[in-house]
């Protein structure tokens, strides 16, 4: 796995492996530990409690967490966008994705709100499904595109699971 380079992501989240770690906790050991504590202690829906769950790490903390970073200029999302040197509509359009991106994992995190995990959801979970979608067919990605590629496709399906799923039982 490649580090990211000074001056990204890489410090903001802890060094060239932090962001893997926090990435994968955020869309994978976070949401799944949280569904198996909740079930477990109250039980529920599986379904449910997991989408909930999905939506508050995944949409929520991952999105807030994206925004404030590529807000703050210090992000890989330049990087990605195969710039060496990021030029000023570069920045400027790295700055709104991430306001964003702040909005969208607000919405995210009101999913701990009973019955609000759906319209929370909705938003983020389909920007991360397409954005991953379009992920897919691109050459040369690197290490973190290639993670954030798959794991936006991870909660972007898991939060259209559980929309058709809390859609189905209204009707």
């Amino acid at each position: 796995m490649t580090r990211l380079p000074t001056g990204t992501a890489g410090q903001v989240y802890g060094g060239g492996m932090g962001y893997f770690i926090v990435v994968i906790a955020q869309t994978i050991v976070l949401p799944i530990a949280c569904g198996v504590w909740e079930l477990i202690a109250v039980g529920g829906d599986p379904l449910l409690v997991f989408g909930k769950w999905w939506v508050f790490w995944g949409v929520g903390s991952r999105l807030l967490l994206a925004g404030f970073v590529q807000t703050s200029g210090k992000g890989p999302t330049a990087q990605i966008l195969g710039s060496s040197q990021t030029s000023t509509a570069e920045r400027q359009l790295t700055k709104e994705l991430g306001t964003a991106n702040i909005g969208m994992g607000i919405a995210g995190l009101l999913a701990i709100i009973p019955d609000w995990a759906l319209p929370a959801g909705v938003a983020g979970g389909v920007f991360l499904l397409i954005a991953g979608l379009m992920h897919v067919t691109k050459r040369g990605k690197n290490a973190q595109e290639t993670l954030a590629t798959w794991t936006d496709l991870l909660v972007g399906v898991v939060v259209v699971i559980l929309a058709v799923r809390m859609l189905a039982g209204t009707w």
